[in-house]
């Protein structure tokens, strides 16, 4: 009697909000079966529920928290309990501190550092040594347009999204010649979670230009992930920013931060 074939999945990580879902939507529209993996387990049924009675897909999630050390591997041996083969591995999940370094608490460092270095960098390796020999597969790592910003405030957060950006410009070129494509997405500011309604007029900041909405996000980018594309900006502002951004001189961003209450001691907030 032969084995039943696995059940291929697309895999997304911070899968229950913001991008993550958008992306998730987007796939399960393009008749991919999904895999949501977050620390949100009321938000991951919503999500099950809603995407499994909208689309002709099934979806399996998993409650986790990813800033645990081997949360990658738990991720990795669920795939196997479940029988579910992962065609599609989006590293997605992220969480914002805006703090100087000095005053953000060692474990939110841990945990930034964690979620958006080490995890998906695992996840990689995991997923992507089956996708080898396969010889088949997409890999869309989540980037940030902070990439190219090593400015105060994000001096943590930035950084390690400048990690991710060049480790899935360096996998892609390891993968490429088994057949298996990685595309990095590097989106602005976008009208998620990460932002606190409180603070910052949302509203306003989409009709302006100055942010974007994650289905716009997500259907750029699930468009260059099967283009085979090595990264994506969404929108043209982005790409003008990414391009002259780095332009900037650091003796005025001194000079802005020295000058400025942006940054206050204590400020350091997880989002």
């Amino acid at each position: 009697m032969q084995n039943k074939p696995a059940k291929k999945v697309a895999l997304i990580t911070g899968g229950s909000s913001g991008i993550g879902l958008a992306i998730a939507h987007e796939l399960a529209a393009n008749g991919f079966s999904l895999f949501l993996v977050s620390n949100q387990p009321g938000l991951l049924e919503n999500c099950k529920i809603e995407i499994e009675a909208k689309y002709a897909v099934s979806c399996h999630v998993l409650d986790i928290d990813l800033s645990k050390e081997n949360s990658a591997q738990e991720i990795f041996n669920f795939t196997k309990q479940q029988d579910l083969e992962v065609e599609i591995l989006v590293n997605n999940a992220g969480f914002l501190v805006f703090s100087e370094v000095m005053e953000t608490p060692a474990k939110k460092i841990n945990a930034v550092l964690q979620l958006h270095v080490l995890v998906p960098t695992m996840l990689c390796r995991l997923f992507g040594s089956e996708m080898k020999q396969r010889n088949s597969g997409h890999i869309l790592n989540v980037s940030s347009i902070s990439a190219v910003m090593p400015y105060p405030g994000i001096s943590i957060y930035g950084p390690s999204k400048t990690y991710m950006r060049f480790f899935t410009r360096a996998l892609r070129s390891e993968l490429k010649i088994y057949g298996v494509n990685a595309t990095c997405l590097i989106p602005g500011a976008t009208a998620t979670a990460l932002y606190d309604p409180n603070k910052i007029n949302l509203k306003l900041a989409r009709r302006l230009g100055i942010m974007q909405t994650p289905e716009f996000v997500a259907k750029k980018a699930v468009r260059s992930l099967f283009r085979k594309k090595a990264e994506c900006i969404p929108g043209l502002l982005n790409k003008l920013t990414v391009y002259f951004l780095p332009l900037l001189s650091m003796r005025l961003i001194f000079l802005i931060h020295k000058n400025t209450n942006l940054l206050q001691k204590g400020n350091a907030g997880l989002t």
